[in-house]
């Protein structure tokens, strides 16, 4: 006898699952999303809190060195830590129940603000790529180094500690738009590090070193920006992991009553993984036991692969009745 988290899957539990109801109704459901939303909320918040003390830091510096080139990467520090606002939006909108216009809800304003994220990292790059190249046309010295360079080691730190934070909790609760964030965030602390850089270079006698450092950094902006881009645009063209694909066909396969698997789709909706499935079932079947291997199929499915929030599992004959099949069934919790 099969068990999975706790439950038993005999003949008699696969009745009772099919008759009643379970632990992973829309209101489970609902309240697993809310969950991931309140999290990225929190992070968010913790995060602009980061980037705010951070540029504060670096504005007093500013004040004691007058340096125009902090001054910046202050400006851009504080300007980058607003990007939480659409974030903050998205969540927000996200956490409203779907409606008979929006039937799937409004987890989408995630991958919207995760378009804005991109084009936020696209002006930083070409912000950061014309101060560069306006510095080798005209260099420029770097007054008070030290402190300089101390608000460019702040800017790394605070901006690489939230990199990470965005980072790790978007991917937790698979959130692309949170992950470009992050991404967003490091890059920041690249630009940090070239005046940090740049500074040092012209401590040595060398003002061209700040706008050569600058152009590196903006290469090494438009990898990032590469790298978020792709992930949107997954997001927003349905894509999924391949080896989630993999797995839902695996935990098909080992449900009892499934001859053969199907069609297996997927698409992320905000943070939460929503599954379309086909399954093949003994063409003998009644149409009640056939209906009760779809529901432990979609029970499994929901138990076993990893925020994945609802299932819709449709049965069709395998077998020599196929053509009096007049449609599938299907089971969705």
């Amino acid at each position: 006898m099969a068990r999975s988290h706790g439950h038993r899957h005999g003949a008699l539990a696969r009745l009772r699952h099919a008759l009643a109801p379970h632990g992973h109704g829309t209101g489970d459901k609902i309240d697993q999303a809310l969950e991931g939303s309140g999290r990225g909320m929190r992070v968010l918040a913790v995060s602009l809190a980061v980037l705010m003390a951070t540029a504060a830091i670096q504005a007093v510096i500013v004040v004691a060195s007058g340096s125009v080139a902090l001054l910046g990467d202050t400006l851009h520090n504080v300007a980058d830590a607003l990007t939480a606002v659409p974030l903050a939006i998205a969540f927000s909108v996200g956490r409203r129940a779907a409606t008979r216009r929006f039937t799937y809800g409004y987890g989408r304003a995630e991958d919207l603000a995760g378009i804005a994220i991109v084009l936020i990292i696209a002006a930083s790059a070409g912000l950061a790529g014309y101060e560069a190249v306006t510095r080798l046309i005209e260099p420029r010295g770097v007054e008070a180094v030290g402190w300089v360079a101390a608000a460019g080691v702040a800017g790394f730190l605070g901006n690489e500690w939230v990199a990470r934070y965005r980072i790790r909790a978007g991917r937790e609760i698979g959130s692309a738009a949170l992950v470009a964030d992050g991404l967003h965030a490091r890059t920041d602390g690249f630009t940090s590090l070239a005046v940090l850089l740049g500074a040092g270079g012209s401590a040595l006698g060398f003002p061209i070193a700040d706008p050569v450092v600058g152009l590196l950094i903006t290469v090494a902006i438009l990898f990032v920006l590469r790298g978020a881009a792709r992930e949107i645009y997954h997001r927003l063209m349905d894509a999924v992991d391949p080896a989630l694909v993999d797995g839902a066909e695996r935990i098909l396969r080992a449900v009892p009553g499934v001859e053969r698997v199907g069609s297996v789709r997927m698409r992320w909706i905000g943070h939460a993984l929503h599954a379309e499935v086909e399954i093949l079932v003994r063409h003998d079947l009644t149409v009640v036991a056939a209906h009760a291997v779809a529901v432990e199929a979609e029970h499994r499915l929901i138990h076993e692969l990893p925020k994945l929030r609802a299932a819709t599992v449709h049965t069709d004959p395998d077998g020599p009745s196929d053509a009096d099949h007049h449609g599938p069934l299907s089971a969705h919790r």
